[in-house]
């Protein structure tokens, strides 16, 4: 059993939603950085112009006006329009949508652990990707892996929960090894059509993730973001907190698995629609705390690029067939 300390402090993580989770990593912290550039040179969808929904009705810890801000910015001046929707989905609140976006959806405050879709849902999520539409579903570490198992799982996919450490591909003088970077060099960067693009300035060779989970695909799955063989999942198995005034600090204890061969990020075809799954929710902002750039802004990756083309791809407008 390994112990791993781990912060709760009111008003961090979750907003206007309440009390939050938040690793002692950077990702939590919701400062926005106000100068990332949303521009697209050559937008991709303009013509399609294909509606996506942001789904704020199940607790989630991100938002269109949140974090996710820069996120929705970008997919708009690429020709998307995004619409934030809120409560229960069903088959009528997904009807003219191209694309639905679920960004670390939670279970009730007093389980977040728990489902956070009932099985109606699920069933209405699956049915809508099998007619053509396009899934990405973003759970990071604990409790949002959890909370979106029994979604994934309808697609085949399996999540680990916990937190995911990879030393050996960590970012080189982090000091975290859950801030894991994924090279097309290194044969950690799947080739396909979100990676590669049109060949050109659309082309992905860098990603990077900022402590998230793992993740196990159905066999026709490409592992977009694939761990390495030093990869360990942190599972938790209990847990205690102590108070300190308006701080509360929870230590878990947990159980290290090896997530060898896992990743942390799939992209696969369901039925006549298409499914990304992320480990990571950082990923896709762009944040600053304390001057330290994360999420599309951090130097050195193309995780604004990688945005752009998962999009593109969930909206048909890359039309090559998945390897």
């Amino acid at each position: 059993m390994r112990r791993a300390r781990v912060l709760v402090a009111i008003g961090i993580g979750c907003g206007a939603l309440g009390a939050g989770l938040a690793v002692l990593r950077a990702k939590w912290e919701p400062g926005g950085d106000r100068g990332f550039v949303a521009r697209v040179e050559s937008p991709a969808l303009r013509q399609r112009a294909p509606v996506v929904l942001f789904d704020h009705g199940h607790r989630n810890s991100h938002s269109v006006a949140g974090r996710y801000a820069a996120f929705a910015r970008l997919m708009r001046a690429d020709g998307c329009r995004v619409r934030q929707i809120s409560g229960r989905i069903d088959a009528r609140r997904l009807e003219g949508a191209a694309i639905l976006a679920i960004v670390n959806a939670k279970g009730p405050e007093s389980d977040p652990v728990s489902a956070a879709f009932d099985d109606g849902e699920c069933d209405a999520i699956r049915n809508w990707v099998q007619d053509g539409g396009g899934l990405l579903l973003v759970a990071d570490h604990h409790p949002c892996g959890e909370a979106a198992a029994s979604l994934a799982a309808r697609f085949g996919v399996e999540m680990s929960g916990g937190w995911t450490d990879d030393s050996t591909q960590a970012r080189p003088g982090s000091g975290d090894p859950g801030q894991i970077v994924f090279t097309r060099s290194g044969g950690t960067l799947a080739s396909h059509p979100i990676t590669d693009g049109d060949g050109g300035a659309s082309r992905v060779d860098t990603v990077e993730t900022f402590t998230g989970q793992s993740l196990r695909g159905p066999a026709d799955a490409v592992p977009l973001l694939l761990l390495g063989e030093a990869a360990m999942d942190r599972i938790p198995t209990s847990s205690k907190t102590e108070s300190h005034g308006t701080t509360h600090v929870t230590t878990f204890e947990t159980e290290d698995r090896s997530a060898a061969g896992r990743a942390q990020g799939l992209a696969f075809h369901h039925g006549r629609g298409r499914v990304v799954v992320l480990a990571e929710a950082a990923m896709l902002t762009a944040q600053i705390q304390n001057g330290h750039r994360f999420g599309m802004n951090a130097p050195g990756n193309h995780n604004r690029q990688f945005a752009l083309n998962t999009v593109r791809w969930l909206a048909g407008a890359q039309d090559a067939a998945t390897p």
